[in-house]
């Protein structure tokens, strides 16, 4: 994928790796420092996420071009990407560890399993968001990915003080059987905690996580079950995208033949200013 330059931001794969490190050091930032996740010694030390799979997996970053420099580059958002078939060659998916995903991975196509996104808290503007999606909807395109899926969390470990949303996506964006994953077993917690009737959509919407939304907004649906992560003081579902179902304004509208389109888009979502 080639990169994207606006104003001051640029939306690129990582190439080096120190560019790889400030992802690692923003992701502890937000997830450690801002959302209280339980960090191991070795983290603790480094101020560093990071696990096994940053060493085989893509990473997708935003970088403020007018800060830092190559030795110190501004990261402000990041991604973390792992195809299909690097994870066969590999250790699989990190989403494993919480779901069964056979239903959705031994189909035919290219999976893209999507992870670890996070954004300076300076910089979280629907422009920001946008061009993360605009820098994932190229990499689907070069990869010709069918499916991405992910863990997507909301902040927290008690399912019940989330009843309302997690009602809302069993019964409204529950994903089709024939690529529906599942909550392990020995992890699963029940989404289906009140009556569809009973359900303040509008209620549910305000109370579910930006991230989350915006997987709605472009077609996404979640799996059975939810999965308690204490590490990272999280409840996550499973989210799955059918890069077909994906709206003209994210996937369509940004493909390498339309960048101005997509430059003009971005530059007008982020004048508005509006938080993601």
């Amino acid at each position: 994928m080639k990169p994207l330059i606006v104003n001051n931001l640029e939306i690129r794969l990582a190439e080096t790796d120190r560019e790889v490190d400030a992802s690692l050091a923003l992701r502890y930032r937000i997830f450690y420092e801002e959302m209280g996740a339980k960090a191991t010694p070795r983290v603790l030390a480094t101020e560093r996420d990071f696990d096994p799979y940053d060493e085989f997996c893509d990473h997708l970053l935003v970088i403020d071009r007018d800060r830092g420099s190559a030795a110190h580059p501004c990261v402000v958002g990041t991604y973390r990407l792992l195809r299909g078939e690097v994870a066969d060659d590999y250790a699989g998916f990190y989403s494993e560890s919480e779901f069964e995903l056979g239903p959705l991975i031994y189909r035919s196509g290219q999976v893209l399993e999507l992870g670890r996104s996070c954004i300076d808290s300076n910089y979280r503007s629907r422009g920001t968001m946008q061009l993360l999606w605009r820098g994932i909807a190229d990499y689907v395109f070069a990869h010709s990915i069918r499916y991405m899926f992910g863990c997507a969390s909301i902040p927290g470990i008690n399912p019940s003080d989330m009843k309302l949303p997690l009602s809302y996506l069993y019964h409204h964006h529950l994903a089709p059987r024939p690529i529906r994953t599942h909550a392990l077993e020995e992890r699963f917690v029940d989404m289906n905690m009140m009556a569809k009737d009973t359900i303040d959509v509008g209620q549910a919407l305000r109370e579910l996580p930006p991230l989350i939304k915006g997987y709605l907004r472009v077609g996404g649906v979640v799996g059975d079950g939810a999965v308690i992560d204490y590490d990272f003081n999280t409840v996550d579902v499973n989210i799955i995208v059918e890069t077909e179902n994906v709206t003209a304004k994210y996937l369509n509208h940004y493909t390498r033949d339309n960048d101005k389109a997509a430059v003009q888009e971005i530059d007008k979502v982020a004048a508005q200013g509006t938080a993601a």
